[in-house]
């Protein structure tokens, strides 16, 4: 698996070779071999494990989708999402995870213990129950009636990271955490669909019981098949109280490209809070095919896939 916290710009992918690129040359882009697959972050590995499932069956969007992040909530290296994310102030990991289908079905769980892959979860809410939000015990009994085993998701690098921290005990968010957050993806098929998931460990060192924007649709994650489809990274009550992703694909609706989209989703964040100290990160795709990102403070990256490359987008930002 991928390790993205040694992330070098260069390195080899299955299907091709992901290069950094600056956004500041690409203004608005259009992908011109589909199906397109966006997530936040260097997650080429999750990029490439989706292309591949659709470049077999095009129709199995959520399949590929849900396979793709599957593959960062177990990567242990990988500490703000699944097996060996960073826990809470207790010591305790808890996850968050949503999906959203073409049609406008959703589902999430929010504060889910002792399950590596939580948006396999949500998916489950999604198509098995009729609700939308599962959350705590409920979303863990919920998970185990699906048949998913419990395991300890603390690793010893969480561990030791938790027992160093509570010397201290000092929590504040941090920037661009070692270039990596949420996990949130979102996916244009060759049949002109939407999709997309997203999902996360949370603020590490958090309050217990705390639930940040990666489970909430609208904030997290929003997919509106005739319009486009956004996700978020960052701190997460910012992006809550802005409904930011729903906001994106909204400004997409009245004729905004992505990256237009996000930079105007963000600077409505910046008229409203102070900034100088969180980031957000936004990217969007709408149903040309067109796709962008934005955030708030400089550092955030976004991994690009179509049928043929995969590369890695240097975002552009408001500061």
């Amino acid at each position: 698996m991928l390790n993205r916290r040694k992330f070098n710009k260069y390195f080899p992918a299955l299907l091709g070779t992901p290069l950094l690129l600056s956004c500041d040359d690409k203004p608005t882009v259009q992908s011109t071999s589909e199906p397109l697959i966006i997530s936040t972050w260097a997650n080429t590995n999750a990029n490439t494990i989706a292309q591949q499932h659709l470049l077999k069956n095009d129709s199995a969007l959520l399949d590929a989708i849900e396979k793709g992040v599957n593959s960062v909530e177990e990567d242990p290296n990988d500490t703000s999402v699944g097996y060996g994310g960073m826990p809470d102030n207790s010591g305790e990991v808890t996850l968050d995870a949503c999906i959203m289908d073409k049609n406008g079905n959703a589902g999430s769980v929010t504060y889910l213990k002792n399950i590596i892959n939580a948006v396999s979860v949500a998916r489950k809410v999604m198509d098995n129950s009729p609700h939308v939000i599962l959350s705590g015990e409920g979303a863990n009994r919920f998970a185990r009636e699906q048949g998913f085993e419990e395991t300890d998701l603390l690793t010893d690098v969480s561990r030791t990271a938790y027992e160093k921290w509570k010397k201290k005990a000092i929590y504040k968010p941090e920037i661009n955490i070692e270039r990596h957050d949420t996990i949130g993806m979102i996916v244009k098929n060759k049949s002109g669909d939407l999709s997309g998931a997203c999902s996360t460990s949370g603020l590490q060192f958090k309050t217990p019981g705390r639930v940040g924007d990666s489970p909430i649709i609208g904030s997290g994650l929003y997919v509106d098949n005739e319009v486009g489809a956004a996700t978020a990274t960052g701190l997460g009550e910012v992006i809550l109280k802005s409904c930011s992703t729903f906001l994106v694909v909204e400004l997409m609706r009245q004729g905004h490209s992505p990256d237009s989209a996000c930079k105007e989703a963000l600077l409505r964040i910046k008229k409203k809070y102070d900034i100088n100290d969180l980031q957000v990160g936004l990217i969007a795709i709408n149903k040309n095919g067109e796709y962008g990102g934005y955030a708030i403070q400089p550092g955030f990256v976004y991994a690009v896939s179509d049928a043929e490359t995969t590369q890695v987008i240097d975002s552009k930002s408001i500061l």
